[in-house]
C-alpha cells in the first residue's frame, strides 16, 4: 500500500497506477443491509426466490452498493495522510458494465488521474475499475473526485 503524506506527493502520482485491492465478498447480507440503508428493496436485489426466475438467476447487488465500496477500496490501496481534511467532491463517468451476482467477489484496480490545483487545495481524481472474479466485464468503472485541503 502506498502512503502519501504531502499534497506534492499526491500531485507527483497523477497518472499512475496505485494498485489492486484484495477481494471482497458481496453476499446477500450486505445487499440486504444496503437495501435497508437506502430504502431500495427492488425484488432483483432482495427477493431471493423471485430473483431465481429473473434475468440473472439470482439476486444482484445494487449498482450504488458497488459505488459505495470505492472508499473501502481506496483504503486498501493507498493512505492519504496529508495534513488537511479530505472531502468527497463527486463522481465522474460512472458506469456499470456488468451486474454483480450475489456471492460475487470484487476487487478494484486503482489509479490516480488528474490532480488539479484549486484555491482551496488540490482536487484528486481516483480512477476505479471494479472487477468481478471470473467475469470479463467490470462491475463498475468510475472516477471518484476528492478535495484535499492543505
Amino acid at each position: 500500500m502506498r502512503t502519501f503524506t504531502t499534497l506534492e506527493e499526491v500531485a507527483e502520482a497523477a497518472g499512475t497506477e496505485i494498485g489492486t485491492t484484495d477481494w471482497l465478498l458481496v453476499d446477500q447480507a450486505r445487499i440486504n443491509l444496503f437495501a435497508d440503508a437506502t430504502g431500495d428493496h427492488q425484488w432483483i436485489h432482495v427477493d431471493e426466490e423471485r430473483a431465481k426466475s429473473g434475468p440473472f438467476g439470482a439476486t444482484i447487488a445494487h449498482g450504488f452498493l458497488t459505488v459505495s465500496l470505492l472508499p473501502h477500496f481506496n483504503t486498501e490501496s493507498f493512505a492519504l495522510e496529508t495534513p488537511g481534511a479530505r472531502l468527497n467532491y463527486g463522481l465522474n463517468k460512472v458506469r456499470f458494465p456488468h451486474p454483480v451476482p450475489v456471492d460475487s467477489r470484487l476487487r478494484s484496480h486503482v489509479s490516480f488521474g488528474e490532480v488539479t490545483d484549486l484555491a482551496s487545495g488540490k482536487q484528486l481524481v481516483i480512477k476505479h475499475t471494479v472487477e468481478i472474479e471470473g467475469v470479463d466485464k467490470p462491475a463498475c468503472v468510475a472516477e471518484l473526485v476528492v478535495l484535499l485541503l492543505p
